[in-house]
This record gives C-alpha cells, sequence and structure tokens, in this order.
C-alpha cells in the first residue's frame, strides 16, 4: 500500500513537471511563433521598403536620362545659335570691311577715271602735232629719223590710243566691281528698305565672276537669266545677298564636283524670278550631282553639310533658312534629284507690313 502510494506520488509528480515543461515549451513555441511572424513583417516590410527604393532609383534615373537629353538637345542649341552669332558676325564684320574698302578704292577710282579722258585729249593734241612735224619736216634730219626707228612711232602713235581705250575699259570694270561690292555688302540691316532684287543677284555674280569662269581644269559655267518684272522687296538687302551667296556657291561647287566626275557635262546656273500676288519667288537651278531625297530633309539643320570634312561649316544653308523664314517671313524650299541637278527656291513678301497683318 505504502509502494502505491509512493507510485502515485511520484506520477503525479511526474506529470506536474511534464505540464511544467509543455508550459515552457508552450511559451517558447509562442515566442518563437511571435518572432518569425515578427520576421514575417520585418521581411514584408524591408520588401516593400526596398521595393520603394528601387522604383524611386529607376524614376530617377529616368528623371535624369530626360535631364541628360534636354541638356544635350540644350547645349546643341547653344552651339548652333554661338555659331550662327560668329558666322553672322564674320559676315557683318565683312560688310563692313568691304564697303570700307569700296570707299577707299572708290576715291583714287574717280580721280583715275575722271582724268582720262583728260588724257586721252591731250595724247591726242600731241599726236596731231607730231603728225605735223612729219608733214612739214619731210623727210626729217637723220637723227630724228634714227630716234623714230628706235622707237618705233609709227606703232606707238597706233598703239597709245589703244592703250587709252584698254585703261578706260578696264577702270570701267574696277568701278562696276567696287559698285557691287557696296550693293552686296549693303550696311542697312537695321531695318527693312525697298530693292532690286536683281540687282543683288547681280552683285553677287559679280563677286563669284572667277569662280563662274572657270580655270584650266574645268570650263566656265554658263549662268541663264530669266528675270520677270520684280516691284522693289522690302527686305534686309545685305542679309539676302548672303543668302544669294550661299546658294549660288553651293550651286558652284556642286557642278565642279559633278565636273570631276562626267567631265563631258556642262554646267549650268539659272536663275529665274516672278512676281505673284503678294510674293515675289527667286529659283536657282544648278546642273550639279544632285542631293538624295534622304539628305534633303536635313539640309537647312546646323553642322550639316554634304561636303567634304574641311570644305564646308554646315552653317550656310542654316542660316540662309533662317534670314528667309525668320528675318523675312518667308519660305526656303530644296528640290533634287540624283544625276539630275537641285532647285532652291525662296519665297519672300514684297511688303513685310502684309505679311504681318
Amino acid at each position: 500500500m505504502l509502494v502505491m502510494d509512493r507510485t502515485e506520488e511520484l506520477l503525479r509528480q511526474r506529470i506536474k513537471d511534464l505540464e511544467k515543461e509543455n508550459r515552457i515549451l508552450h511559451k517558447q513555441l509562442q515566442r518563437s511563433h511571435t518572432d518569425r511572424v515578427q520576421v514575417e513583417n520585418n521581411y514584408i516590410r524591408d520588401g516593400y521598403l526596398l521595393q520603394n527604393i528601387i522604383q524611386d532609383l529607376e524614376t530617377s534615373k529616368s528623371i535624369l536620362e530626360q535631364r541628360g537629353i534636354a541638356l544635350e538637345l540644350a547645349l546643341h542649341d547653344i552651339q548652333a545659335m554661338q555659331s550662327k552669332l560668329i558666322e553672322s558676325e564674320k559676315m557683318s564684320a565683312l560688310g563692313v570691311l568691304v564697303a570700307g574698302v569700296a570707299h577707299e578704292i572708290n576715291n583714287p577710282l574717280g580721280f583715275i577715271y575722271g582724268n582720262l579722258g583728260h588724257v586721252e585729249q591731250y595724247i591726242n593734241k600731241i599726236i596731231e602735232l607730231v603728225h605735223l612735224y612729219q608733214d612739214q619736216y619731210n623727210p626729217p634730219l637723220l637723227i630724228i629719223q634714227d630716234k623714230i626707228e628706235t622707237i618705233e612711232l609709227d606703232f606707238l602713235l597706233q598703239d597709245i590710243p589703244k592703250v587709252l581705250q584698254s585703261m578706260g575699259i578696264g577702270v570701267e570694270r574696277i568701278i562696276e566691281i567696287v559698285k557691287s561690292l557696296s550693293n552686296f555688302s549693303r550696311l542697312d540691316e537695321a531695318e527693312y528698305k525697298a530693292v532690286d532684287l536683281h540687282e543683288g543677284l547681280e552683285s553677287t555674280l559679280m563677286i563669284l565672276h572667277n569662280k563662274l569662269n572657270g580655270d584650266p581644269t574645268r570650263p566656265k559655267i554658263e549662268v541663264i537669266r530669266d528675270y520677270g518684272m520684280l516691284p522693289f522687296v522690302e527686305c534686309h538687302a545685305g542679309k539676302l545677298n548672303q543668302v544669294f551667296m550661299n546658294i549660288l556657291g553651293n550651286a558652284i561647287d556642286a557642278i565642279v564636283e559633278q565636273y570631276n566626275l562626267i567631265p563631258d557635262r556642262p554646267g549650268k546656273i539659272s536663275i529665274e524670278t516672278k512676281s505673284l500676288g503678294e510674293n515675289v519667288y527667286i529659283t536657282i537651278s544648278d546642273s550639279g550631282g544632285g542631293i538624295s531625297e534622304a539628305l534633303q530633309s536635313k539640309l537647312f539643320d546646323p553642322f550639316f553639310t554634304t561636303k567634304p570634312v574641311g570644305k564646308g561649316t554646315g552653317l550656310g544653308l542654316s542660316i540662309s533658312y533662317q534670314i528667309i523664314v525668320e528675318n523675312h517671313r518667308g519660305k526656303l524650299s530644296c528640290h533634287s534629284i540624283i544625276d539630275h541637278g537641285t532647285t532652291f527656291t525662296i519665297v519672300i513678301p514684297i511688303s513685310q507690313a502684309d505679311a504681318l497683318s
């Protein structure tokens, strides 16, 4: 009996111990579960945070890329504007220089041209006197006869009038060139003035005369003029002449390049002008090699050029487009076919006041 009681007591004690251990284990399990839940919650929270950080980084990256592109475009625009300003300043400085040179040449030139007539009269009188001496003293003294033969007097008397005539033609040619330089450099760009566009075209052709005339390596480039009846046009004459210079200069370069490939092909530049409604049209065509359709859309972009490296800045047509479209509210377009040449068409309002209304 005592043994059984002892056994029961031990069993109850063991049960209590087990229950105690079970409670401890249960608490440990609860704590582990709580810790696990906390860890899971932290993991989920950290995952969300990490995802948000990644999204923020991607957004920041996208913003930085967009800002980088915007800065690159802005830098390109600034460079283009800077180059245009430099080119415009160069043309303005060139205009001032040309106008100054033309003015300085004009003074002594006027003196020479004004005195050529007097010189011709004086020499004619001297020639008359020589002829009179020959008539009155015939035969002349031996010493005079020897001098006549030494200096070839008969040849001199025939050639002196021809020399004077040639000098007169040369001076007139210089006067035309000086006038063309003055017209081309027109320093009235601060305001619109009514001008004769044909005068500007002819001044530009005069300046390009040597390039048009050719050289031992290539023949002369023919210029075909089809001028219509144009009214005076309100414009910045100097800037417009710059456009003519760019387009005609490019036309000459295209013809020379084509001639190097096909020597038998004649070089021609056609200039047509006409007035329709409130606008005037100037069309300049060349017989060069033409421009592909893919490149035509880029012609007026800054720094784009079809010329070899070192032969062009890519600013001429870009500045010309700005002058026609922005400064004169006109249009500048290009049409070209490979192996059939290129045509530039300029459209300008006759009156800038009408263009604004």
